[in-house]
């Protein structure tokens, strides 16, 4: 991607130094299980506070590589070219986009979502609408799940900021509130179409970057393989060698893949809204006033599933 000497976003927030104090149960298993529960999706709100020990430290003492600072940097104007896009098309429909906080820490973090460690992986809570992201997790998707390049990271990026589109849009209220109407086996089939569509805001983000002649060779790839290393089926098999089908919240590898793709072809917004059989539309008409009435009446640490 085609990033040094552009415009850097001035919504980051830099944390770093300020963590070291997260305990999480039961060691490196607690730590694999809390990830593994972040990465498919279910609810680490629940698990955050109850496997994390206390707040991050005020320890200021940070000394940055220059790798890290490269890297740093770089997720900033990745930051900044969602700011461009997403202004952009909801000024096309009459809407005003209020951009998001990037928050970089290291260790442990204090979100409105609770106390999460860096284990959890990159996040974004609604209750602040920041996301959050420890700078270790590029080293994680090049290692860990064979996703390397810099577009790789810049789909996590945007696909946070997708998270945050659906926040500023309605659309996650309207699915908070089917939590307590539905089974978690129904449940789980709208959390699918909830994280899809974030992949589709992802992929319209990089319509429009592509749109910036912002894309070199092998970029698409890139992201494509960071989507497909992340899907439900893949970690599963991974983790514990077989799929558990109705557990799945963020989709399999292949629909992770195919929706990026449809919103990079599509670039536009509307080309979402009918995602996965329609989880903007089928929410809005059957919940849209008990959501409205839901939503409001929970504690911010509710809506903590909208996670990479």
């Amino acid at each position: 991607m085609k990033w040094k000497g552009r415009r850097s976003s001035t919504n980051v927030e830099d944390r770093r130094g300020r963590g070291g104090k997260t305990i999480v149960g039961g060691g490196i298993g607690g730590i694999l299980i809390l990830l593994i529960v972040t990465l498919l999706g279910g609810n680490p709100g629940d698990l955050l506070n109850s496997v994390t020990g206390t707040e991050p430290s005020t320890n200021t003492s940070y000394t940055e590589a220059a790798e890290e600072k490269e890297l740093a940097e770089f997720v900033s104007v990745v930051l900044a070219d969602t700011e461009e896009v997403w202004s952009e098309l909801f000024a096309r429909q009459n809407k005003t986009y209020e951009n998001p906080t990037l928050v970089l820490y290291t260790d442990s973090v204090q979100s409105a979502c609770g106390v999460a460690g860096s284990a959890v992986g990159p996040f974004y809570c609604p209750g602040d609408q920041k996301l959050y992201i420890d700078l270790s997790f590029y080293d994680e998707l090049q290692r860990e799940f064979q996703a390397p390049g810099d577009f790789a990271m810049a789909y996590v990026i945007a696909h946070e900021v997708g998270h945050h589109v659906q926040t500023l849009l309605g659309t996650t209220e309207q699915l908070a509130a089917m939590r307590q109407k539905l089974g978690e086996t129904e449940y789980n089939k709208y959390q699918v179409r909830f994280e899809l569509q974030a992949d589709y805001l992802a992929g319209v983000w990089a319509n429009h970057a592509q749109g910036m002649n912002l894309l070199e060779e092998g970029d698409l790839d890139e992201a494509l393989t960071a989507a497909s290393a992340v899907g439900d089926d893949t970690i599963q098999k991974r983790a514990q060698g077989y799929v558990v089908p109705d557990s799945f919240t963020h989709g399999t590898s292949e629909q992770r893949k195919s929706w990026f793709y449809k919103g990079f072809q599509s670039g536009t917004i509307e080309g979402g809204d009918s995602l996965a059989g329609g989880v903007c539309k089928t929410i809005s008409r059957i919940h849209q006033q008990a959501a409205a009435m839901f939503y409001w009446q929970q504690p911010a640490s509710y809506f903590t599933d909208t996670y990479f």
